[in-house]
């Protein structure tokens, strides 16, 4: 074993000052930023002015002139896709920094419980800051109140909630009234708001969802910062719109915004923010009508405006309370754009203002138009203004993001990779995993805009991954043998050239994504897919010999870390998962921090194999990019926990991470049933 000697002094001393969760070498004197995210719900590519609506052809355009500003002042993300197209997955990854390869919440799965582990929500709370959730949640699980939700908000790292719990609530924007327009009887009846721990609709009369989120948010960053001004603040504000029903407001916006503007919570029950008057649903923007525009169009385009004008608000807040240059704000959407109304005989269709931009596809495709989302960010002083990234991300990026602009280290369960140093200019791409899979029995639409082989064409299992840049895709899968189709959707975003099959490159990548997609992923009973029993392919490597290699990362953490990103001090080789004490020292005295082994573990021939994992501290192990055992969140000294995964013969990298607490050594046991495992681990020369 070999010990490192290039430890800076420097790293010392903020090793041994490191708080809880794990935050690197921060600068004491510089306020922790603050985070917002806002996700709106089925807002379409092509919604956002900046991104699509300014330069469409015609005259039938949404406006959307705050967003377009904050584009001005930030960056926009052209090529961000959210996990899934449609809501309770994609919402799932974004809290949990799993893709939906990881998510316990697959395909349509709403209401189904978040599970029980580590969420952006809990991270940011490790790391210091006050947590709420403002707006549409939908991942609760089995129950009727804050009560026996097992999986309500509060119960995963938010320390505030306000808003609706159910997926069916979501569907509506005026939670007290009754709504005679509805479709069906679910989108007639009042809905439920709660309120962390009391059910609140009764007192508001008249609330419009998109004002009411947005003047609580307001409210509660106000709050917060006047009462705590040391500590930083991660607010998740989850609109409900533009999703159907299509309901508008009570009347226009209010004027100005911010502090003495705008929307403002006043607390008075019956009329619990400003706008909290006049007739329901009755309000539609000038810009919209006088037109000749269908009644659903102006309702859609006052619904966009609406979001549009709570964000100016929302930011102008930021300024009013002096920061806004300490506080990032992200705006995303769950999905592609809907086509779904929730009147009586008024049907909605995206193509009133084309939403879905100059791609193909909405809401639960994953063509271009299902799953890439208009996304912004926006730091003052932080971000350079009027910037364009193209690199391909994803919702599961921002857990990694969020933890490192606050000094933290993301969980080992964590798929994503920090988006600061593109956010910041730093760097010019991104090293991140895009990948979707999602099933559903519909079809693509028939819209003339859209590709003719696509339209109508069936949706059922699919697939999405990035590959170098490339996008492959499938639909309506039958086998893993069916092919994809690959796209540059930077350069020929409405993926009309398949590439698939035109030079050995192409088929070389066909190849890889093949493989790819098996080596990132785990099965999950509840979502079953026509390649969960293919074995995941080994890899070739040239040259390797027996043992591990072996790493030390110094630090305080909560929870086990993605080491990524971390400084080694250490490093040095073992015949198995068996940890060198005197790899974590600093300066000669026992540290904390996490040890990590890898390396390669040797399958004798392809089939099926159980793997048993016993660990004094928490642990996790990958194998390839698959989460192999999660033994870290909820850990139990002495617990097993086991897996069973099919491999195929030959090489599969593999890597363990361990906790490292005070100097004392992980006692690690990791067994499998191809014999003696030690005989099985090799490293790379």
């Amino acid at each position: 074993m070999r010990l490192l000697d290039r430890v800076l002094p420097v790293l010392f001393l903020s090793v041994l000052l490191l708080p809880a969760a794990g935050v690197q070498a921060a600068d004491k004197d510089a306020a922790a930023p603050n985070v917002i995210f806002v996700l709106c719900d089925d807002l379409g590519w092509g919604d956002f002015g900046v991104f699509y609506q300014n330069e469409a052809a015609g005259e039938k355009r949404i406006h959307t002139p705050n967003i377009d500003q904050m584009a001005a002042e930030g960056m926009q993300l052209r090529n961000h896709y959210c996990p899934a197209p449609v809501c309770a997955p994609s919402r799932s990854s974004l809290l949990t920094g799993t893709h939906q390869g990881h998510a316990e919440v697959r395909d349509n799965q709403f209401d189904k419980m978040l599970e029980s582990n580590h969420t952006i929500a809990s991270v940011m709370q490790q790391a210091g800051y006050r947590t709420a959730l403002v707006g549409k949640y939908g991942l609760q699980g089995e129950g009727d109140s804050a009560k026996n939700w097992p999986a309500y908000p509060t119960r995963r790292g938010f320390d505030d909630f306000f808003g609706y719990v159910r997926h069916v609530d979501g569907h509506i924007h005026y939670p007290h009234e009754s709504w005679p327009l509805g479709d069906s009887e679910k989108h007639r009846a009042p809905k439920e708001v709660w309120s962390n721990d009391d059910e609140v609709s009764a007192d508001l009369a008249k609330c419009y969802t998109t004002d009411l989120f947005t003047a609580k948010s307001k409210h509660w960053i106000q709050q917060h910062t006047e009462s705590k001004p040391d500590q930083p603040f991660f607010l998740y504000l989850a609109y409900d719109t533009p999703h159907a029903a299509l309901q508008v407001p009570t009347g226009a916006y209010p004027d100005g915004g911010g502090l003495t503007g705008g929307v403002q919570w006043t607390g008075q029950p019956g009329r619990m923010i400003n706008t909290a008057h006049g007739e329901i649903d009755s309000y539609r923007h000038p810009d919209y009508t006088g037109n000749g525009w269908k009644d659903v169009d102006e309702r859609f385009a006052t619904m966009v405006r609406r979001i549009d004008d709570c964000v100016g608000d929302l930011l102008q807040t930021l300024r009013d309370l002096n920061i806004d240059q300490n506080t990032i704000v992200v705006i995303s959407s769950d999905n592609g754009p809907h086509a779904e109304s929730y009147l009586q005989d008024q049907p909605y269709q995206p193509t009133a203002f084309d939403s879905f931009g100059p791609l193909d596809g909405i809401k639960r495709d994953l063509w271009e138009g299902g799953i890439r989302v208009p996304t912004l960010a926006w730091w003052p002083e932080h971000i350079p203004a009027a910037t364009i990234d193209h690199n391909p991300s994803q919702f599961h990026d921002w857990l990694a993001t969020f933890a490192d602009i606050a000094g933290a280290t993301p969980p080992a369960r964590c798929d994503g990779v920090s988006l600061q140093p593109l956010l910041l200019g730093q760097a010019d791409s991104h090293g991140g995993q895009v990948y979707v899979e999602y099933q559903q029995s519909g079809r693509t639409p028939n819209y003339d805009a859209f590709q003719k082989s696509r339209q109508g064409h069936r949706r059922r299992q699919q697939q999405a991954i990035f590959v170098d840049g490339m996008k492959g895709v499938r639909v309506d899968i039958q086998s893993h043998d069916d092919p994809f189709e690959i796209y540059d959707v930077v350069r020929d975003p409405g993926e009309r050239t398949n590439l698939a099959g035109t030079s050995p490159r192409f088929d070389a990548l066909q190849k890889t994504m093949h493989d790819r997609v098996l080596q990132v992923r785990r099965p999950n009973p509840s979502a079953p897919r026509p390649y969960d029993d293919v074995a995941i392919p080994a890899v070739e490597i040239a040259s390797v010999v027996p043992g591990l290699d072996q790493s030390f990362f110094p630090g305080n953490f909560a929870y086990v870390p993605e080491v990524k990103s971390l400084q080694q001090i250490a490093v040095g080789t073992s015949a198995s998962f068996t940890a060198d004490r005197s790899m974590a020292k600093l300066d000669g005295q026992p540290a904390a921090g996490a040890i990590q082994w890898s390396g390669f573990v040797k399958v004798p021939q392809t089939g099926d194999y159980t793997f048993d994992l016993t660990s004094s501290t928490p642990s996790f192990v990958r194998i390839h990019d698959a989460i192999l055992i999660d033994h870290d969140f909820g850990h139990e000294a002495d617990a097993t926990r086991s897996t069973t995964i099919r491999l195929a013969a030959g090489l599969h990298p593999i890597r363990m991470t361990s906790l490292v607490t005070d100097g004392q050594m992980p006692q690690v046991k990791l067994d499998w049933s191809g014999g003696d495992l030690s005989d099985a681990l090799y490293r790379q020369l």
